[in-house]
């Protein structure tokens, strides 16, 4: 199966299935691989039928092949030029701008205005839950003797 095929090779193969997850691409007279639908395009696949139909002629890149499990990936993308592979990248990653003043939070405003700073606001309201649970639990210890007797 692969003794004809290297990983990085670059051969022709035609679309003989498509997939919801991608294209089944014959590239020998008995050997076929997949081309996920991550490696279709340079930009995002929604619907892979789309860019491809049964049929067509592709160029691919062997990604992987697997002896094992005789699986072989490929990559159309890969088969692209990089300037527009990287072009394409670099348009859709941009940084975002970091905002020029830091603005506070409503919680941080809420505690401002308390005049409590985070960690002894959540102390007390730790502690009067740990009472109330206390009271709620000894209630029911209570009712459970009661029950008992």
């Amino acid at each position: 199966m692969s003794e004809n095929f290297e990983v990085g090779s670059i051969v022709e193969g035609k679309v003989i299935r498509i997939k919801p997850f991608g294209a089944i691409v014959s590239i020998g007279e008995h050997t076929q691989g997949l081309v996920h639908i991550s490696q279709v395009a340079n930009a995002f696949v929604q619907d892979i039928n789309d860019h491809l139909n049964v049929g067509d002629n592709v160029k691919v890149k062997i990604l992987s092949i697997d002896a094992e499990t005789k699986k072989i990936a490929l990559s159309i993308k890969e088969t692209l030029p990089k300037e527009t592979w990287q072009g394409k990248q670099e348009k859709s990653f941009k940084p975002h701008r970091q905002p020029q003043e830091q603005k506070s939070s409503p919680a941080e405003e809420y505690l401002k205005s308390q005049n409590a700073s985070p960690s002894s606001d959540f102390e007390e309201k730790m502690r009067e839950w740990m009472k109330q649970s206390n009271e709620r639990q000894t209630s029911l210890n209570k009712r459970a003797n009661k029950r008992s007797y």
